[in-house]
Parts: structure tokens; sequence; C-alpha cells
């Protein structure tokens, strides 16, 4: 790739001079332009808004190397997550039919999003297990109505398709083993 000398042209005496501390500061707190904030809010519009479920995530204190952990982890539930500055959030939100009040979006916040109605809550929820002072539950979205952390942890408890499965078929199973258990008892006392 190119690297941050490349991209400023600057070399590497300057590098350790004032030049790279005011690239990084242009590059760093520089605001958006209006275009690009534009560009964002339609890019929230069509991918994000339109998910089944969103969860609304504080991560503040969550490192780089977490983030795409946590990434990765949701990527395989096929949930995708996002970070959007909260007034473009609000914005792209305000353009959907989302009922209800949208609740208090606190710190850093991320949107994880996706089609399935309980994996966006639970793969938040999994991970927050393993980092609880860094990743955060503010809320979300459920069936076309905002909902606070108390619904999206809920939400999240609920196991997924394939342990609710397992759990009917061995309620179906259950009653059939007895029985041949009770025969089975019945034909070793005769």
């Amino acid at each position: 790739g190119v690297s941050h000398r490349q991209q400023a042209s600057i070399s590497p005496a300057e590098d350790r001079s004032s030049g790279f501390s005011r690239y990084f500061f242009v590059q760093k707190f520089m605001p958006i332009t209006k275009a690009k904030k534009v560009d964002i809010v339609k890019q929230l519009e069509k991918d994000v808004i339109p998910a089944e479920t969103l969860v609304f995530v504080n991560f503040h204190g969550l490192s780089v190397g977490e983030t795409t952990m946590l990434r990765k982890s949701l990527r395989t539930d096929g949930v995708g997550l996002t970070v959007a500055k909260k007034t473009l959030l609000k914005r792209a939100l305000a353009t959907s039919k989302i009922t209800g009040e949208l609740p208090a979006l606190d710190g850093e916040v991320a949107v994880a999003f996706g089609a399935d109605p309980i994996a966006p809550a639970r793969g938040v929820q999994n991970f927050a297990k393993t980092h609880p002072e860094h990743l955060r539950i503010l809320g979300g979205v459920f069936e076309g109505k905002y909902a606070d952390a108390a619904l999206m942890l809920e939400i999240a408890a609920i196991p997924g398709r394939e342990v609710l499965y397992a759990k009917l078929l061995n309620l179906f199973n259950s009653p059939l083993q007895r029985f041949a258990l009770v025969l089975d008892g019945i034909s070793k006392k005769s």
C-alpha cells in the first residue's frame, strides 16, 4: 500500500519535524465534506436501515484489533457492523418508517445489522461477554420499532435456530424413548 509519507509527499526528515504532525492533524481532525456526508447517509439508507434488525452499540475503548475481531465474529453470522457519526445516523433513520422513540445514543456508536431478526443482538451480546467494559448495547430496531437496551438484551438471549431445532427434536424423541424403555422393562420382566 501507499504509506502516509507518500500520500502526504513528505520526506522522512519532515516526518520527524512538524510536517507530519500537520498532516496527521489535517487527516484526523478535518471535518467531513458535505458531499461525503450525503454519501454516508445514502449508504446508511441503502444498506443499514432496511435490515430486519438494527442494534446500536457503544464501543468506547474497544481497540482496533478488538473491533476487527467483532466484525469477523459478526460476519460469520451474516451480520454487518458500521460506524457513522450520530448526526448522520439520525438523519438516515429519520427517512425510515421506523416507529417509536430513538433510544439515547451515548458515546461512540456503531450499528450491527442483519437479515436475521436475532443474530445482530446475539452476536454483539456474545462478544460483549468477553469485553464488558468496552461494549454495551444501547438499543436498536426490532420489527420496525425502536427498542430499548433491555428488549435488545432479551432478544439476544433467544437461542439460535439450530439450538431450537435440537430442543424441539429432543422434545419429540423424549416420549418415544420413554415408551421404548417401558416396553424393554416389560419384556425383561416376562
